[in-house]
C-alpha cells in the first residue's frame, strides 16, 4: 500500500542525573528532594562541612523543581488534551494528534496509525507516510490541485465518486500544512472526510479521519478537533 501510493505520488506530482541517595516527596504538585536530619535538644553551632552540607541540600531542593517543570512541559500536549480525547504522540516519525476517546488502535497495512469505531467503522482516524524530497507542501501547488489529486488517486478508490468541498492553506509554528473537505460516495454508503497534509523530517504525511454522511453533522466538531490538533515536529 505504501508503495503504492508512493507511486501515485511520483505519478501525479512530478516536480538529572539520578540522586539515588536522597528520598523525593511530592508537595502541591512539585517534587522535592529532602534529606532527613537530627536535632538536638540544645542548641549549637554547625561545623563549617555541616552548613556546607545544608547549603548543597538547598541547593538539590531548588534544582529538583525545575527539572520536574521541564518534564512537564515535554509532558504539555497529553495534558492539554481537550476532554474526551486521547493523545498519540510518535516520537520516532514526529508527529502527534489526539483522537476520541473509546476508539480502538487496529493495524492496516500501509498506514503508520489507525484509530476506529467499533461501533462505525466509517468514524476512524489514519496517518500514513512516504518519503519525499519536497520541503514544503506548497512545493506540490496550491492546496485546491493538491486536494484534488489526493482524493481521487490516494484517499477513496476510483470506483467512489468524490467531491472537494474545501481546501484551505495554513500555518501552524511556521510550517504550512493544507486541509481539505471532502465526500466519497459508493453505493451503499457516502463517507464525509476531512485531511489534513504537511511535509517534514523528509516525509509527506497525511491524517484523514471522517463518518458516514448520515452522523456527519453528529461528529463533525469532533472530527474538526482530530484534524485540527495534527502537528509535525522535529526528530
Amino acid at each position: 500500500m505504501a508503495s503504492l501510493q508512493n507511486s501515485l505520488f511520483l505519478n501525479s506530482f512530478p516536480q538529572l542525573q539520578k540522586h539515588s541517595t536522597l528520598p523525593c516527596c511530592k508537595r502541591g504538585g512539585i517534587s522535592f528532594l529532602v534529606r532527613a536530619e537530627q536535632v538536638g535538644t540544645s542548641s549549637r553551632v554547625s561545623p563549617p562541612q555541616d552548613r556546607t552540607g545544608r547549603r548543597q541540600v538547598v541547593a538539590i531542593g531548588t534544582v529538583a523543581p525545575l527539572v520536574f517543570l521541564v518534564n512537564q512541559n515535554y509532558k504539555s500536549f497529553a495534558a492539554e488534551t481537550k476532554k474526551g480525547f486521547l493523545p498519540v504522540t510518535d516520537k520516532k516519525d514526529g508527529y502527534e494528534f489526539i483522537y476520541p476517546f473509546g476508539w480502538q488502535e487496529v493495524v492496516i497495512e500501509g498506514q503508520d496509525k489507525v484509530f476506529k469505531d467499533v461501533i462505525e467503522p466509517l468514524e476512524n482516524v489514519s496517518v500514513t507516510l512516504i518519503p519525499t524530497v519536497k520541503q514544503d507542501i506548497r512545493d506540490f501547488g496550491p492546496p485546491n490541485e493538491v486536494a484534488e489529486t489526493l482524493i481521487k488517486r490516494v484517499l477513496a478508490p476510483s470506483s467512489q465518486k468524490t467531491k472537494l468541498i474545501e481546501a484551505v492553506e495554513h500555518d501552524v509554528d511556521g510550517k504550512a500544512y493544507y486541509t481539505f473537505e471532502f465526500v466519497a460516495k459508493a453505493p451503499n454508503y457516502t463517507r464525509h472526510a476531512l485531511s489534513t497534509i504537511s511535509i517534514g523530517n523528509g516525509k509527506f504525511y497525511t491524517l484523514t479521519t471522517g463518518a458516514n454522511e448520515r452522523r456527519w453533522e453528529k461528529m463533525k466538531d469532533k472530527l474538526h478537533t482530530v484534524v485540527d490538533s495534527f502537528k509535525l515536529f522535529n526528530v
